[in-house]
């Protein structure tokens, strides 16, 4: 439906197809011409058959991607991992996302928001050219607070400089060092949404397995959420 740029090197897709059951937190997997492996990408927001992604050129599938125009068709497979169980928390909950890490806690306020919770956002990103998503966030009705770590955008530094404590129960996503420095200031606590290299991103090739406290698990398959009590980072 559309492919659009919203921060730099960030874009937004819509496309619309099949939808049913996909949650928040669950990912999909885009078969990109010209190249092998499927682009494993995050579920950014659900609206009737219309699927959203947001995703960052960081490699030639990625760049192919950006290139892609309204009216294409995608081979794509739906619904995959395990996603939030939004069920957890109480009546607030803090959602904390650090640069491509924002895409699925979108979908996430959302579906929180309608069952009539407070929403707490905290967003990180490097400089002020890479913010997106605080508009939506702000349109949903929850408090959102934004860092770089430049100082060229909101508050100046990391995610941990301004989570008070203590903190409500969380829903994260976001490179490993931003989830290290959330479990070493805030606990276990919450749920998070761990990124791996994928092979097929259906649980066959076990390339993307981490190691946790319960064993060997897939991130594609018993992830990409975990209970943060359940990580070894």
């Amino acid at each position: 439906m559309s492919n659009e740029r919203i921060a730099e090197r960030v874009f937004r897709m819509v496309l619309q197809g099949r939808t049913e059951g996909i949650e928040p937190g669950q990912f999909v997997e885009i078969a990109v011409p010209g190249c092998y492996l499927r682009r494993p990408i995050s579920v950014s927001d659900i609206e009737g058959d219309r699927l959203t992604i947001i995703y960052k050129i960081v490699g030639s599938g990625t760049a192919r991607m950006a290139q892609m125009a309204a009216g294409e068709e995608i081979n794509m497979l739906t619904g995959l991992g395990h996603g939030y169980d939004l069920t957890q928390g109480g009546d607030e909950v803090l959602l904390i996302g650090g640069g491509v890490g924002v895409p699925p806690l979108i979908y996430a306020a959302k579906r929180l928001r309608q069952t009539g919770r407070a929403v707490r956002v905290v967003m990180g990103f490097n400089t002020a050219k890479e913010v997106f998503g605080e508009e939506v966030f702000r349109s949903l009705g929850c408090d959102v607070t934004v860092c770089t770590m430049d100082g060229s955008y909101g508050t100046q530094g990391v995610v941990t400089d301004v989570i008070e404590l203590p903190a409500p129960y969380y829903f994260a996503c976001g490179p490993v060092p931003m989830l290290k420095a959330v479990l070493k200031h805030v606990g276990t606590n919450g749920q998070m949404s761990m990124e791996e290299r994928m092979g097929c991103g259906v649980g066959i090739c076990m390339g993307c397995t981490i190691d946790t406290k319960e064993g060997f698990r897939r991130v594609c398959k018993e992830g990409p959420v975990f209970s943060a009590d359940a990580l070894k980072i």
